[in-house]
């Protein structure tokens, strides 16, 4: 077996062993995929301050995020359908990231649900919740979360409506897969994929299926889905969702200064930039290149965390030497677990950690937390000369 040394080499084991349907709905963006492509690419232009003859011993990418010990400032992001990428993916993705010591972020279109999670898991995680039109599931889905100790409420606002993705309506995507002739070609090359398919707890949406009125399998989920997310959420809606839960409030999908404002004053704890990986507005400017603005609107006065683009330790130190406090992987994590389940998470983790802490150590830093923007150059008018 060739050695794995960077997070592209799990994702052509990932993209062998994983059906086309569901390579495809980790690795697309929305349209013509233009900020998909920019956020990865647009961390290529902030270059490195390399320091020498400094003492590189004793270093520490210990953290916290929203107060929480965490053994590197990286977490892992919400991903639905992740339980199809490999069976029982949410359990051992969480896990793994227990193992770790970084947080896991379960998705409300996971395939394990929430108390799966719970039951096979120590560490409390945190819950990303879509707001749906109804309001009695969504109150239920609150309480779930809370019932299983989950330690932070990520509110997803950028998914009022779905942005089109040309692959997975090409590809018909669903879970379980439907089975044209061109899906079971596919399907007979990944067997094994198939095989552990077949013992896994769940193969359809966890968090659904069973605790809405008349959704009893996922024949009838799709339409449910296509109706139920809320295009009237506002930020009144948002305050009122943060005093239901009662407890620490991530809210993501901030791209814009003035937003970062309004979460601001509904009192979230911590904000994502974030364009959803690229999935919703195409066109939008990459998350690197929006943080610098949010962070001069509100970064003294709120925790602000970054994800959209992210595959490297690198790419990590970038982002918090750019300001931020925190930073998510999805893709990134996905790879791993396609790959080779658990292990594969531990392994894009292991490559993430080792990679900011030799590129920390080259750049005169010894902890994670005295990063700034003295350790990099930055291109001027790296965010954009745009016209009023």
């Amino acid at each position: 077996m060739t050695a794995i040394t960077n997070i592209e080499d799990l994702k052509r084991i990932y993209e062998r062993r994983v059906p086309r349907m569901f390579f495809d709905y980790c690795e697309s963006g929305s349209w013509t995929e233009q900020t998909f492509r920019d956020n990865s690419s647009d961390f290529d232009d902030i270059r490195l301050r390399q320091r020498v003859a400094v003492d590189m011993s004793g270093r520490s990418t210990a953290s916290q995020m929203i107060g929480q010990d965490v053994a590197m400032p990286v977490a892992l992001a919400p991903v639905g359908l992740t339980g199809m990428q490999h069976a029982d993916g949410e359990m051992k993705a969480a896990r793994a990231a227990e193992k770790f010591g970084v947080p896991f972020t379960l998705s409300t279109m996971s395939i394990n649900s929430i108390e799966d999670v719970a039951g096979f898991t120590d560490a409390p995680f945190w819950f990303q919740l879509y707001t749906m039109r109804d309001q009695d599931y969504v109150s239920r889905l609150i309480q779930r979360a809370k019932d299983a100790n989950c330690s932070a409420l990520v509110i997803t606002l950028d998914l009022q409506i779905l942005g089109q993705r040309h692959k997975d309506i090409k590809n018909g995507l669903s879970a379980p897969p439907k089975l044209t002739a061109k899906t079971i070609a596919n399907l007979a090359t990944k067997w094994g994929w198939g095989i552990e398919m077949l013992s896994a707890k769940r193969r359809d949406f966890g968090n659904i299926v069973g605790h809405v009125e008349g959704i009893s399998d996922t024949s009838q989920l799709g339409a449910w889905t296509a109706e139920q997310f809320d295009p009237s959420l506002d930020w009144n809606k948002v305050a009122k969702l943060k005093e239901q839960w009662g407890g620490k409030v991530i809210l993501k999908g901030i791209l814009d200064a003035e937003d970062a404002k309004m979460a601001l004053k509904v009192g979230a704890d911590a904000i994502i930039v974030s364009n959803h990986g690229g999935r919703q507005l195409d066109g939008a400017l990459s998350s690197i290149r929006a943080l610098p603005s949010i962070l001069d609107a509100v970064g003294d006065q709120i925790e602000v965390h970054l994800d959209s683009g992210i595959r490297s330790g690198q790419d990590v130190l970038k982002a918090l030497a750019m300001g931020a406090k925190g930073t998510y992987i999805g893709r990134a994590f996905i790879y791993g677990l396609g790959a080779m389940g658990q292990q594969g998470v531990t392994e894009a983790l292991n490559i993430i950690h080792r990679e900011l802490d030799t590129t920390m150590a080259l750049c005169g830093e010894t902890n994670v937390n005295n990063l700034g923007r003295h350790n990099l150059l930055v291109p001027e008018g790296f965010e954009g000369r745009w016209q009023d």
